[in-house]
């Protein structure tokens, strides 16, 4: 029995504007699923990709090449892929899922904590604070892939091929902090609602700012502390205006890759094998980046050997104490985990006493 019945579009004003949307892209003529070629012709299949964010590394270095060189390699140019980040295709984030599930959007990435906003249960992968470290990450995206795939194609109609992680969202702050315990009273940047909780809990002032806005945000006293990327922290000159920058991973950026089934089957099945071991591997590859750019960006920001493309800094590391260790868990008992199972309802808890609990240790409490 699945787990999930086929739920209709809901007729509600963010609906109609998103079947406006995917109007308006079909009319462009900029998300067409896919080019077959006629039987015998010898004409390859020309697909359209949607990636991830422009300028940052996954997209650069991993994403764009995959599909314009290695595709074709794969497949003998047998497919021809085209692909845009979705920040440069008129595309919000928060519509990708949605598009994709009208087809729309037949090959794209979808960053879960934008999808989210609809569907509460994409964050059980990246609940703050929860994934410490890259091997904790990994061992959540373990329990909860086979879940996740199952929701997708009975709920949007989406077969899942691959997930993928961006660096660690670390603190950063101008004084210095020793802790999680040492950030009540500070205003904070933030960027979702489980990071705003986060910092709420710690008895601190959560602040929405993006992320281009932040260094001017510290500069001004808007806030003193903020939560981003080592590396992308460092990129837009963070180590100039915070002292101190914890190693703890609060979240990560965790993000899926996946097909419109449709468009999917529509393929021949054995492209589609190559495919799917393409995208293994390149899951492999973005992982491996996603830990060597944390620590890289890390480096950076400190100043010690192994900064290569970044610009050096005199930041403090704040390293974790067994103490944050127990003040974590607390968090995510009292505050993170129920916050979350209250946005996202009573399936959310069975799914995450089911997948998540036994392996974990934390339980989702019924009410």
């Amino acid at each position: 029995m699945p787990l999930h019945r086929p739920l209709p579009f809901r007729r509600t004003p963010a609906a109609y504007g998103l079947l406006l949307a995917a109007l308006a892209l079909l009319l462009l003529g900029t998300a067409l699923p896919w080019q077959g070629r006629a039987q015998g012709s010898g004409e390859p299949i020309r697909l359209r990709v949607v990636g991830g964010l422009a300028n940052l590394s996954q997209y650069v270095d991993f994403e764009a090449p995959f599909w314009t060189t290695r595709v074709p390699q794969l497949t003998n140019g047998r497919i021809r892929p085209d692909i845009a980040p979705f920040d440069r295709s008129g595309i919000r984030g928060q519509e990708m899922l949605q598009l994709m599930r009208l087809g729309v959007v037949p090959f794209g990435y979808v960053l879960l904590g934008l999808a989210a906003a609809e569907e509460p249960l994409l964050n059980v992968l990246d609940l703050p604070v929860m994934n410490t470290d890259m091997a904790a990450l990994r061992r959540t995206v373990d329990l909860g892939r086979p879940g996740l795939a199952q929701l997708l194609r009975d709920r949007y109609n989406v077969e899942l091929l691959a997930i993928f992680t961006y660096p660690a969202q670390v603190m950063f702050c101008r004084r210095p902090f020793s802790g999680l315990s040492d950030l009540a009273g500070r205003r904070i940047r933030t960027s979702s609602v489980g990071q705003s909780e986060l910092v709420s809990a710690l008895g601190g002032v959560p602040v929405v700012i993006p992320l281009a806005e932040t260094v001017q945000a510290i500069r001004g006293g808007v806030v003193e502390c903020a939560i981003t990327g080592t590396l992308s922290g460092n990129a837009i000159g963070l180590h100039e205006v915070t002292s101190h920058v914890s190693r703890l991973a609060i979240s990560w950026g965790v993000s899926f890759f996946g097909a419109n089934v449709a468009a999917w089957q529509a393929l021949p099945v054995d492209l589609r094998e190559k495919l799917r071991d393409g995208l293994r591997q390149l899951e492999r590859e973005v992982w491996e980046g996603a830990d060597q750019q944390t620590e890289e960006g890390l480096a950076c920001l400190a100043g010690r050997p192994g900064c290569r493309g970044g610009k050096p800094g005199r930041m403090t590391v704040v390293e974790e104490r067994w103490q944050d260790e127990s003040r974590r868990l607390q968090l995510l008992n009292e505050t993170i985990l129920p916050g979350w199972i209250q946005r996202c309802g009573p399936e959310c808890t069975t799914i995450w006493n089911r997948d998540m609990a036994p392996t974990l240790g934390l339980w989702a409490r019924t009410e």
